[in-house]
């Protein structure tokens, strides 16, 4: 028996939060940030430093590096050192920092759709190439990497590849002999590679997260990753993030670029980092029981024809569902019509990239009633509509 309750909803409207703005009737089941209380060991801590009552100028935890190498080693079988580690408030904010540190306006950067819809405003915000070579998907759903789509992509002008691994929205976790793969073309493009792997510690049994620097000491030279505890233990507004940099030549310029514009981690977000870090093992390894059943639960549903003409590959990681809607009469924007119809708030597959059209992205880290609801408003409505098709 767990002794973290995962399964008791929690009220998040008129809390200021993204996700729940919404009215009363509509439910929301978008934005991936999970609907679970952070770790005991987490708010304690945050307590305690409230009660304190100052919250003047701090300085970094003399501990929270090596709670952070501790973490990545215990998690991810990857040794790194301490002063490799950048802070930055969030992943994308880091993202964009490396991005315009080793891009120049007018030059490429490489990518694969279905992807994060921010990685599109990333190249906006350099007034950098994008180049898309996307993820070819299998007769079984299944999102792959292939090789022929990035060779015919890649330009000589091309200078950085976004990687997202675990992947959102498809969430596939990348084996190893495709980041194998992927280093060698990167590395014989000479490409450096921004890697986001916010959802490191969120895959399931069958899967192991491998970190793209950790493939070789080669592709470690011209990688910078990020990772965080936001997705992990629901913090992402406490804005705490941390960039990993093998390259001490590399990481000089991530520093000097900065110019004074990327801000320090505030003190309750490297609090809660520094706990969630040291203290969090246990109740990760309890979220990832429940979210794996949920997962279990929707792609049941889905495949025995709950959804009718829907298709879903099971996810090997992260709290979220790539919800295949193409042949079914919401195929123009499914989200659109599930919002109107249903009652229910998903993102449009369209958000990430045109290869998402007809997609719809689910995320399943709720309690067990929340799905289900979900699940049931959708499967009323979309049988509504085969019957007014």
């Amino acid at each position: 028996m767990s002794p973290f309750n995962f399964d008791t909803p929690i009220n998040r409207r008129h809390t200021d939060s993204v996700k729940w703005h919404y009215p009363e009737h509509i439910l929301p089941m978008w934005v991936a940030d999970t609907d679970f209380m952070a770790p005991p060991a987490i708010i304690e801590a945050l307590q305690k430093r409230i009660s304190h009552g100052v919250f003047g100028y701090h300085y970094e935890s003399p501990t929270l590096r090596e709670t952070i190498v501790n973490w990545v080693w215990e998690r991810y079988q990857w040794r790194i050192e301490p002063d490799w580690l950048v802070f930055t408030p969030d992943v994308m904010r880091g993202m964009n920092w490396a991005a315009q540190t080793v891009v120049q306006a007018g030059e490429g950067i490489l990518l694969q759709t279905p992807v994060y819809g921010p990685f599109f405003d990333l190249v906006r915000n350099g007034d950098f190439v994008l180049q898309d070579a996307p993820l070819i998907q299998e007769e079984s759903g299944r999102y792959v990497i292939d090789k022929a789509t990035l060779d015919a992509a890649v330009t000589p002008q091309t200078r950085a590849f976004l990687l997202c691994n675990p992947q959102n929205p498809t969430g596939r976790v990348f084996n190893r002999t495709e980041l194998e793969q992927l280093a060698e073309f990167c590395l014989r493009h000479d490409i450096t590679v921004l890697s986001d792997e916010i959802h490191a510690d969120l895959v399931y049994s069958g899967s192991h997260h491998i970190p793209m620097a950790s493939i070789s000491p080669e592709i470690a030279k011209q990688t910078i990753t990020f990772i965080a505890p936001s997705k992990t233990f629901n913090l992402a507004g406490l804005k705490a993030a941390v960039g990993i940099v093998p390259n001490p030549d590399l990481r000089t310029r991530m520093m000097k670029s900065q110019r004074g514009l990327i801000a320090r981690i505030n003190l309750l977000g490297m609090i809660a980092m520094e706990t969630a870090y040291r203290e969090g093992s246990d109740w990760l390894d309890d979220l990832l029981r429940y979210l794996q059943q949920n997962r279990d639960y929707l792609w049941h549903s889905i495949v025995t024809g709950a959804l009718p003409g829907v298709r879903m590959a099971r996810p090997e990681g992260t709290f979220l569902a790539w919800l295949d809607f193409r042949d079914t009469p919401w195929a123009n924007a499914p989200a659109k019509h599930i919002l109107q119809e249903a009652n229910v708030v998903l993102n449009e597959g369209a958000w990430f990239g045109e290869t998402g059209k007809g997609f719809a992205r689910l995320n399943f880290g709720c309690p067990r009633v929340t799905l289900e609801d979900g699940l049931s408003r959708i499967q009323t409505a979309l049988h509504r509509a085969y019957e007014n098709a």
